[in-house]
């Protein structure tokens, strides 16, 4: 068995055809099949059930699953191997929000891209409750996100403090107030972030806290979506206060003080425990960890 007739399975397994296999892996379609047929010899069972479309028997995607787990290993090996290198290199797929994404990110990517040219990111936005999940899943290898329960299989550390507040459009009636209550908002149409984000869950667990039922009139997942609607006077909202830094600076939103929304919460960096750090990895977080709190949260 050798490393190259496992990569032959798994193509086959994708394609599900000997010939698509072998365009994808510069292989002759003989090639293909020698090497399936060899895997097959040697551990004395059908891998592959030829007829179209090709597809894994029971135990081919037995074999496939262990396959897998060696193919990780030889390209965990090889990564090692080029970390010996002086220059920090590889690449790194970040999960976070929109929000983080638009406002905390391209700070620190330029700062880190101009020291570390070979190194290369790849953003990818979700829900921040699917962050810590993401990185613990190894769907990305490092998550930006709030802080809100500490998971035993991940790695974390605080980067910066934000809060949320209510923010309204500047013709809106509350607008007229530096501050208020969380009673008087009951019967104000607020515009929330969709029930899967920590922020949502936040506000509700204040709501609750006060027995008091929000006239929600709509739920969107991101930010930037809320901030939009709410510029556009179709409600108020409670949100983070970095997401609103430009709004609140232009004039297009107000923000208003509740007292009872006087917590902060604290943002920071994930990575799953034990796994192996690769030189871009282990520099990224080296880096993010050390800036001033001010790197994240100071004016753009």
């Amino acid at each position: 068995m050798n490393i190259s007739q496992l990569e032959t399975l798994l193509t086959i397994s994708k394609t599900m055809s000997f010939r698509k296999a072998g365009e994808l892996l510069n292989l002759t379609q003989p090639a293909v099949s020698a090497q399936i047929k060899s895997l097959e010899d040697e551990f004395k069972t059908v891998l592959i059930d030829r007829n179209q479309p090709v597809t894994l028997t029971d135990r081919g995607q037995v074999f496939l699953d262990h396959a897998l787990r060696i193919l990780g290993v030889v390209e965990e090996l090889k990564q090692k191997l080029s970390d010996l290198n002086d220059t920090p290199q590889g690449h790194i797929l970040l999960g976070t929000t929109t929000s983080i994404a638009m406002q905390i990110l391209p700070r620190v990517l330029s700062y880190f891209q101009n020291q570390y040219p070979l190194i290369k990111t790849t953003i990818q936005s979700m829900p921040s409750s699917q962050v810590v999940p993401a990185v613990e899943s190894g769907a990305v290898d490092i998550g930006l996100t709030y802080l809100s329960e500490r998971s035993p299989s991940v790695e974390s550390s605080i980067l910066y403090y934000d809060t949320y507040e209510l923010v309204a459009a500047p013709d809106h009636p509350i607008s007229g107030f530096k501050h208020t209550t969380v009673d008087k908002l009951k019967d104000i149409p607020f515009i929330m972030l969709s029930q899967e984000t920590l922020g949502r869950r936040f506000i509700d667990r204040m709501f609750r806290q006060y027995g008091i039922q929000p006239n929600i009139v709509m739920e969107l997942s991101s930010s930037e979506e809320v901030k939009r609607m709410v510029e556009l006077n179709l409600g108020v909202s409670i949100i983070s206060k970095l997401s609103v830094a430009s709004e609140l600076r232009l004039g297009t939103l107000k923000m208003i003080s509740v007292n009872e929304l006087e917590l902060s919460h604290p943002v920071g960096v994930v990575y799953k425990s034990g796994r192996y750090l690769n030189s871009a990895m282990h520099q990224f977080l080296s880096d993010l960890k050390g800036m001033p709190e001010d790197q994240f949260i100071g004016s753009e």
